[in-house]
């Protein structure tokens, strides 16, 4: 039966800046895939996005009047129960766990007609809820989208100039270069996507996904559960992090349990803590709420997109930095950095919006892309909402 599938943003989308400020929540990576993209395997189908105004262009939503609409809550991650139940619904009715809504089925474009019929979704499932839920999860994500990703299908040959352990868990697909390596499987799978690099030297302990032409510079040392997404550039060592895509950490330095957007840049010997020295509670700055909250005994960087930091940057436990920023300097910055910020311990100053899409755009041209107009509009419309 042909339908039309949405992912919804709620309001608690909130919950997971500096990230979703230039995103939907689906489009957010964790795993392999993107929420969005693991749906879509799933479901054999297209899915678009209702999300805020300043998104939805970049973001578009479909709507069709010939066929049912399938509204699904775009935090949840999908399994095969779950998609099952999904797929069980009919236009009236909606799928509840406890009292958050699932997904829904409403005839045509009529997204907020009345439902007939509440089900309750008796199932675990899991769900995206605050920023470091994508490296405290991204375990359980990676293994599910290895499963889903390979399953009857056969690897490119591995290396022999590799050390390798469990092979079987090991999957590089067309393109990808793995030499003189060690890659350990036995901890979790090792996903290397097409066209994608580890150079000489890496000591990999799964579990790891490699995104498209993603590269692993020689030497690095990496522990699962860590993703490193399209175009993205690791090196030094790296712990349970997740990359969204095209940005780097390409030298020595230290980054673990950290969440890194899109188009952002660590300089040579950056540093993030991630565990505070009285093994205390880590605060987290969280925006919406305009407090601190704590995220468990290990949280690093959280890093929204557009945003670098200098060579030798030194950052503490917890720090999040939002969208666009430029920090520099060898001290400690604030471990609160606010979307379009430039400076570091020193003293924060705003990013004039022309500078921050000039530099924007021209790391997008050094990662071999243009920036789109779509793109230059949510920094614009996000800036503005910002300053008001």
């Amino acid at each position: 039966m042909e339908r039309n599938y949405i992912l919804f943003d709620t309001p608690a989308r909130e919950l997971l800046y500096p990230f979703t400020h230039t995103r939907p929540v689906a489009a957010c990576r964790i795993g392999i895939l993107t929420i969005r993209e693991k749906w879509e395997y799933w479901l054999n189908a297209g899915i678009s996005h209702l999300t805020v105004p300043h998104l939805q262009k970049k973001y578009p939503l479909k709507k069709d009047d010939t066929v049912s609409a399938v509204l699904i809550h775009g935090h949840v991650l999908p399994d095969e129960a779950l998609v099952q139940a999904i797929r069980e619904l009919q236009p009236g009715q909606e799928l509840h766990k406890g009292s958050e809504l699932i997904a829904k089925v409403t005839p045509g474009n009529n997204l907020d007609a009345e439902p007939v019929e509440r089900k309750e979704y008796l199932g675990a499932v899991l769900r995206i809820r605050m920023p470091w839920d994508f490296f405290l999860l991204n375990d359980q994500a990676i293994r599910s989208d290895f499963e889903l990703l390979t399953k009857g299908r056969v690897s490119a040959p591995i290396s022999d100039t590799n050390k390798v352990t469990a092979p079987e868990r090991i999957f590089l697909e067309e393109g990808a270069v793995v030499a003189h390596s060690i890659l350990n499987a036995s901890t979790g799978p090792i996903y290397v996507g097409r066209n994608a690099e580890i150079m000489e030297g890496c000591l990999i302990r799964g579990a790891l996904a490699l995104g498209e032409k993603a590269v692993l510079k020689m030497g690095s040392k990496v522990y699962g559960a860590t993703t490193l997404g399209p175009g993205s550039v690791g090196g030094g060592e790296i712990k349970n992090v997740v990359m969204f895509g095209h940005s780097n950490k390409g030298h020595d330095g230290y980054l673990g349990d950290a969440v890194i957007g899109e188009w952002c840049n660590l300089g040579a010997n950056a540093t993030s803590s991630n565990l505070k020295n009285n093994a205390s509670i880590v605060k987290v700055w969280m925006e919406a709420y305009n407090r601190t909250e704590p995220a468990g005994l290990k949280c690093g960087l959280l890093m929204g997109d557009y945003s670098r930091c200098g060579i030798g940057s030194m950052l503490n436990t917890g720090t999040v930095i939002g969208v666009s920023c430029n920090i520099f300097g060898g001290s400690l910055p604030p471990k609160f950095i606010p979307s379009f910020s430039w400076g570091g311990a020193a003293g924060l100053e705003p990013y004039r919006l022309e500078q921050a899409l000039r530099d924007a755009g021209m790391w997008m041209q050094f990662k071999g892309q243009q920036m789109e107009e779509s793109d230059r509009q949510v920094l614009e419309a996000l800036f503005t909402v910002l300053r008001d």
